[in-house]
């Protein structure tokens, strides 16, 4: 079990700081100028997201739900905090995906977005983790 909980760890911390690193990409991405440095930066974002990001994310999902079956569902199920973890959980797979449509619109050079977009942007995993911690350790209802 200890194993179980080891890997879903570290396959999570793969996935947030993909979650964290990206749209610090698409940052200076959207402020640089030259066709060089964009080519490097698509290569890099889609390094990034399919080779890091995603199988961390599936990773997480697959060994986080692994351990709720071990751990008795039937226990946590009417757990309140539980369910707004998974509610903030499932927001982040959102943001992962629109990470994904930022992705594309830099590949095809359609980004419509500014540098500050994606600072602001950059900041909201941040949030939804604090959410996730102070739930899974607290577990205030």
């Amino acid at each position: 079990m200890l194993w179980l909980k080891a890997l879903h760890l570290i396959f999570m911390v793969t996935w947030f700081a993909g979650l964290f690193y990206l749209p610090r990409l698409f940052v200076y991405h959207a402020m640089s100028a030259d066709a060089i440095s964009n080519e490097r930066f698509k290569v890099m974002e889609r390094k990034l997201y399919f080779g890091i990001m995603t199988p961390g994310m599936v990773a997480t999902w697959v060994f986080g739900v692994w351990m709720l079956a071990d751990y008795a569902w039937v226990a946590y199920a009417s757990s309140g905090w539980l369910h707004a973890k998974l509610t903030l959980l499932v927001l982040l797979v959102v943001y992962h995906g629109y990470c994904g449509v930022w992705l594309l619109a830099f590949k095809h050079d359609r980004n419509r977005h500014s540098h500050v977009f994606y600072r602001w942007m950059n900041e909201v995993p941040v949030l939804f983790l604090l959410g996730i911690v102070i739930l899974a350790v607290v577990k205030p209802f």
